[in-house]
Formats: C-alpha cells, structure tokens, sequence
C-alpha cells in the first residue's frame, strides 16, 4: 500500500460524509445562466437537479442575451479587433446583461479552454457559494474587457476549462460545472457517503462497482465483494483504487 494515501476504511468514509454535509455551504444557491441559446439548459429540469430545483435547494435562471441587444437585427458579435478568422462576442449586450444580474457577492465564471483546468477541490469551493454567475461565450469568445470590467465588479471572476479541447461554445462546459457543483448542495444527493467513494475525492479514481447476478456472461463478481467481510472489501477497493490510478492518471500518485 501506498504510504503516502490515507487508509479508505469504512469509518474513514464515514467521517469524510460527515465532513461534507458539515461544511460552510449555502442552504440554498441562486445561478444565473446568460446564453444565446437559453433552451439549451432545460436539461437542467431533469434528474437530480431538477428535483432540487422544484424542492428550492437550487435557484436556476437562464437569460438571454440578444434581450440585453438594441438594435432590430439583436446583434451580439462582431470582427475581431487587429483582424482574424470568426467573430467575437461584443460588450455591449454583455454589460447590460451582468449590470443587471450581478452583486458585489456574486461569483462569476467564463468558461473557456484558455482557463485553468476545473477539478473536483474547485465544484466543492463553488458548492458554498450563494450566487454563481456563467457567461456562455460563443463564436471566437467575449471580448475581453467584459472579463476585467467583472473582476471590478464582482466577488470572484474564474476563467475554467473542462479539459483541453475546444467546443462550439460554453453551454455544454456550464452544464458539466453545474452538475458537479449542484450535486454536493446538501440534500441534491440523498445518500452523503456515495459523495466521499467517488473518483477525485481523495486524490484516487474510484473502484470499480458490481451488482447482482454474481455471474454474467461468463464474468463473475470478485468473491471478495461477496464475502461480508467489511473489512476486507475495505481494503480490496482501496487496491483497486490505487491500481486504477497507476494505470490511468498515474500523475495523480506524482508518478506519471
């Protein structure tokens, strides 16, 4: 076993579920989405977050920005200063739409592949924030003095990056970020002890999961998993763990 990772027992689980469910997060957190394509986020009313949508634990409100446009043809793009391929998200429409949305407590996020990279440490920090605050930018981006002019304006702006690769735009990124970060509200997911086995939560991937029958298709489920030794099962999954994570993303045991 490795030394440097703390032992995953039963109790351990269980104190981590205790932790989670006792940390500073908000009973309830307001969001704000502001799209071109504001139909986009209804999948949001389905599954878990739907229903905490309905139970009041999480408040969604997605705004349209060609609403914050003035002229007939609700124009939101333009050419890029200095020349270029695409278009780019004017500030205009941008101002008014953040003028209209945003606090001094509000946490603000561009999602971008130029961001820093958004982990599961980052969906817990943002899971105690009372009002978060996504600009879905489209084309080649927003101009980028709708990014400072935020950070003048409101607690906390972060630029995030799913991973490193390039979409069509931010709403399929806002969907990932809001389902990591609304799953860890207290009370959106019924159980707290799946929340601390989960890849990520403790430096590992997760073990991988079994159920019945205990044969399938000629593969058999791990006689130690069927065993009730609870101590055993403890230790085979902390195994299975750590033999993932070499094998997958041995940079998260500063071996790759």
């Amino acid at each position: 076993m490795d030394e440097r990772l703390p032992d995953a027992s039963e109790a351990t689980c269980q104190r981590r579920a205790r932790t989670l469910c006792e940390s500073h997060y908000a009973e309830s957190v307001r969001i704000d989405i502001v799209t071109i394509f504001p139909e986009f986020f209804s999948v949001l009313d389905v599954s878990l977050l739907g229903t905490a949508r309905k139970s009041g634990l999480i408040d969604v409100a997605v705004h349209d920005l060609r609403d914050f446009t003035h002229d007939r043809h609700r124009t939101v793009d333009d050419t890029p200063s200095g020349g270029g391929a695409g278009m780019v998200m004017r500030p205009e429409p941008w101002g008014d739409a953040l003028d209209a949305i945003l606090t001094e407590q509000s946490t603000v996020i561009f999602p971008t592949p130029a961001g820093s990279l958004f982990v599961q440490k980052q969906a817990r920090e943002l899971a105690g924030r009372e009002h978060l605050i996504f600009c879905c930018g489209r084309y080649e981006g927003i101009d980028q003095r709708v990014i400072d002019y935020t950070r003048t304006r409101a607690a906390e702006v972060l630029e995030l990056s799913i991973g490193d690769y390039v979409l069509n735009g931010g709403e399929v990124a806002v969907v990932a970020v809001i389902e990591a970060v609304g799953r860890l509200i207290p009370g959106v997911v019924g159980n707290p002890d799946s929340l601390v086995e989960e890849s990520h939560e403790d430096g590992l991937l997760e073990y991988p999961s079994y159920t019945k029958p205990a044969e399938w298709r000629g593969l058999e489920t791990p006689a130690v998993l069927l065993g009730g030794n609870h101590a055993a099962i403890a230790a085979w999954r902390r195994e299975q763990q750590l033999e993932r994570t070499r094998r997958v993303r041995p940079e998260l045991l500063g071996e790759g």
